[in-house]
Formats: C-alpha cells, sequence, structure tokens
C-alpha cells in the first residue's frame, strides 16, 4: 500500500532533518528516508565526533602543560579507549536527541534507502519513492508532492590510493581507530586534514601533512594560512606543500610508504598509517537520478537559488550539490527549500555571510571575503589587525598566538571580511557574521563595548585598527 506525504526528505542528517522539523512546523506531512543513523555524517562521522576527539586531545595537553599553571599531575597518560568512549556517549546523546525531535513533529522515518521512480501509476510525473528497508521487509511506496535529496557525501580517495581501512585511512575509519599509531602521513592539507593533523599531534603522533597546493588550508586568507603553519609546525607537525602524491608508489607491509613529487624531485614518506582527505564526492549513485530530468555537474546536482533541480517539485541541498559543505549551511537550505515550496517567499542565502571555522589548535575562522579574493574583485583595501599576545584573557588562557584581521572598503568603509586564528575563535566569528549581515563598519564595530578582559576584545581593536586607533598596539 502507498503512502502519500506532502513531502519526502532522500536523507535525515543535518540538512534532511531540519528541513524535516520546518516542513513539519509549516504543517506538512513529512517523511524522512534515512539508510544509515538519523544526524548523518555531521552527527556519526564528522562535526560532532572529530570535534570530541579534538577536545581530548586539548585537555590532554593542557594536563601536560598544567605546570605552567602552577598545577601539578604527575604523569599523564591517554587512555585511548577511554577516549573513544567519551565520544560515542556524546554522539549517542544527541542521536537520541535528533529521534525524540522526529517523534515530536510527528515526522515519518523509514530507515532504508529511497530511490526515485520514474512516471508512473501512482504519479504522471517522476516522484514516487520506493524505500529498500534496512530490515528486509517488502518495499515501501511513497508518493510525495514534493522531495528533497539530501543525501550528504562521502570522502574521496585518490585514484590508484584504496582505502583498507588498516593502513590507507579517510576519517570515517580514522574515527574509529581503537588506539593511536606512533606516526601518520596525511594527505591533504584543507580543513579536515588540518584538524587531524592538530589533534593527533596532540596525542603525541608523528605527523607529516603532504598538501598539493602551495599553502595549506588554501580557501582562507593567506595570513591565517601562513599562521597556522607557523604554529603547527612549531607544535612539531612536519609540512610539505607543493606535494604531488604518486599513488602507484603506495607499498604497505608493516607500515606505509608513498613518495611524492615535491619542485621536480621525489622523496618517500613513510609512516605507521596513512590517512587520505582530499576533500568529499556526492552521494548521488542509486536514488533514482536517471528516472528524472535532474541534471549533474561535477558529480553534484545542479539547483536554482532556492535548491530547486529541473524537476521543480524536486529540491536538493546540502553536500550532494557541493557549494559549502557545511552542516550549518546545509541547514539553512533545508529551511530556504521547504519555505519556498510552501510559498512563504524566503531570502536566497548569501554565502558571503556564512562563517567558516577550523577547529584545530589552534582554532581559525572566517566571514566574508579574504584579502585575495577582495583585491580580485577590485576593491581598495584599509585592513586592520590586532594580535592576541596583546589581550590579558588570552594570557590568562595560557593561548597568546594568533590575530583578528578585518579587512574593509575603503569607499564605503563596509566590512568585507573577518578572518581570526587564536583560541576560542570559532566561537567568536559570529559576532562579525553579524556584522556581515547588518553591513557594518569598522567603526560600529568597534563602537561596541567589548567587555575587559575577555577574547572578544581582540575584535574591537582589529576594528579600531582598521583607522590606525587601535588602543593597545
Amino acid at each position: 500500500m502507498a503512502e502519500e506525504f506532502d513531502l519526502v526528505i532522500l536523507g535525515g542528517g543535518t540538512g534532511g532533518y531540519v528541513a524535516a522539523i520546518r516542513a513539519a512546523q509549516l504543517g506538512l506531512k513529512t517523511a524522512v528516508v534515512e539508510k544509515g543513523k538519523l544526524g548523518g555524517t555531521c552527527l556519526h562521522k564528522g562535526c560532532i565526533p572529530s570535534k570530541a576527539l579534538l577536545r581530548s586531545a586539548e585537555v590532554y595537553q593542557t594536563a601536560v602543560k598544567s605546570e605552567e599553571f602552577g598545577i601539578v599531575t604527575g604523569d599523564v597518560n591517554v587512555d585511548f579507549l577511554k577516549v573513544q568512549d567519551r565520544k560515542n556517549k556524546i554522539v549517542d546523546q544527541l542521536y537520541r536527541g535528533v529521534q525524540h525531535l522526529m517523534k515530536q513533529g510527528k515526522i515519518t522515518v523509514y530507515e532504508g534507502l529511497g530511490r526515485i521512480l520514474g512516471p508512473s501509476i501512482f504519479s504522471p510525473m517522476p516522484g514516487t519513492i520506493s524505500v529498500e528497508m534496512n530490515n528486509g521487509s517488502e518495499n515501501e511506496m511513497l508518493i510525495p508532492q514534493n522531495i528533497i535529496i539530501a543525501t550528504g557525501s562521502r570522502p574521496k580517495t585518490l585514484p590508484g590510493l584504496p582505502i583498507d581501512g588498516e593502513f590507507v585511512l579517510t576519517s570515517d575509519e580514522a574515527l574509529e581507530l581503537e588506539s593511536l599509531p606512533k606516526s601518520i602521513i596525511i594527505v591533504g592539507g584543507g580543513v579536515i586534514g588540518i584538524e587531524w593533523a592538530s589533534m593527533l599531534n596532540d596525542f603525541g603522533v608523528e605527523v607529516t601533512v603532504l598538501e598539493y597546493a602551495d599553502r595549506i588550508i588554501p580557501t582562507e586568507d593567506h595570513e591565517i594560512s601562513n599562521e597556522m603553519l607557523r604554529l603547527l609546525t612549531k607544535k612539531g607537525v612536519k609540512f610539505v606543500t607543493g606535494a604531488k602524491v604518486l599513488s602507484e608508489t603506495l607499498k604497505i607491509e608493516d607500515s606505509v610508504s608513498i613518495s611524492a613529487e615535491i619542485n621536480g624531485t621525489t622523496e618517500e614518506f613513510t609512516a605507521e598509517k596513512m590517512l587520505v582527505s582530499v576533500g568529499r564526492s556526492a552521494n548521488v549513485e542509486g536514488i533514482g537520478l536517471e528516472n528524472t530530468e535532474i541534471v549533474k555537474e561535477k558529480g553534484f546536482i545542479e539547483t536554482n537559488e532556492f535548491f530547486q533541480t529541473k524537476e521543480t517539485h524536486i529540491y536538493a541541498i546540502g553536500d550532494c550539490i557541493g557549494g559549502l559543505q557545511l552542516a550549518h549551511v546545509a541547514s539553512h537550505e533545508g529551511i530556504t527549500a521547504v519555505e519556498h515550496m510552501t510559498g512563504n517567499k524566503p531570502e536566497r542565502i548569501d554565502y558571503s555571510l556564512i562563517s567558516k571555522c577550523v577547529y584545530s589548535s589552534p582554532e581559525a575562522a572566517s566571514v566574508g571575503l579574504t584579502e585575495e579574493q577582495a583585491k580580485k574583485e577590485g576593491y581598495d583595501l584599509k585592513t586592520g589587525k590586532f594580535p592576541f599576545r596583546a589581550v590579558g584573557k588570552a594570557l590568562v588562557f595560557g593561548e597568546a598566538d594568533g590575530f583578528v584581521k578585518i579587512i574593509a572598503d575603503k569607499k564605503t568603509n563596509d566590512i568585507l571580511g573577518v578572518h581570526m586564528i587564536g583560541p576560542h575563535v570559532t566561537d567568536m566569528i559570529s559576532e562579525a557574521g553579524l556584522a556581515k549581515v547588518l553591513d557594518a563598519t569598522p567603526w560600529e564595530v568597534a563602537k561596541t563595548i567589548h567587555p575587559h578582559p575577555s577574547l572578544s576584545e581582540a575584535i574591537g581593536e582589529a576594528a579600531l585598527a582598521v583607522d590606525g586607533l587601535a588602543i593597545h598596539s
């Protein structure tokens, strides 16, 4: 027996379940089809478990350095099974929370793989969903008025570099390690690679990062990249940029070895394990796209600004459409899609207003244009920068490295971008995000009286520094 719904969402990750909640709020009869667990990659294989491990690494380093604070602890050791147990408890608690939200919203959840069927006796246009149930029972048939594809993504690897889960890992397998390796090669110095490099280094692992580009975290402002490189190198991470990994040289015995071409020469690297962190691929196979007019570009689903595909009753959001592959982006894309299909006339998402974070140690965060992007777009710039070493609260924390940088338009005085690296900047970036939403100027941010002592004083001082007026520099 087929069941009718106003909306069926393929994928119960952060984008999918948030869209479902918004749809339920608007009175839509809604179903979510999820073949894994509600919460998706973010909750089970990404944001939350990795940050739990990063926090344990941070606590370990705090204990190691405790004598600097006058606290004598004796020998400090890592019990990695307990680290993993804590991570799993956090994930499980949040998973139960998402399940509760689905019940609270009277949202039907189907545990299985949903496929879009072509025109049939159920519907004259593509859109009936056949759900292959995880429990092996007969397929469920769902007839929705609208569909949202929120199937997420998975880690990529390089051609010729097979993931075996023992020696060669992606972040998925790394999250399930039962013990820490003595050494690791990380292929890729983007956000995920840097977070793992920072975490494993803090746990005492010998880390080498091979990055193809000429700098790490290349999407960030160049000054942020340079400072991250300096600070992680100081902590003991080895970086090799401009490194073209040669997959065909992979050798696995009791360890893993691989060569990379660097400035015309070839160098071999060996470690106990290798982590491949070279981006993510959309999960768009096996969901019936071939039965629709939906268009893909470079492996991602094409949509308009309100996330409609070529089939106007089928929307797509999150990692499967490319762009900023971030959980908070997927959530807001889902809300926008639901509000559009219900005639609520949402504003389009302005991606320049979305904050991005790197949860390494030190942390990095940004919103808006980098200095390079602003110059390329023809802006005449003025910038202000303020170091955390001049902020009392940073010294109290024992984390005085890093800075806040604000980029403004000389002509209009509008803030174009804000970039931070240092202690707890991922918790501070939302002030800059609000400033961007309100089209604020550095003067307006400086007029916000930041409490003393606080890390946020660096934002106020950086805003003053744009016009050469910083007090403590």
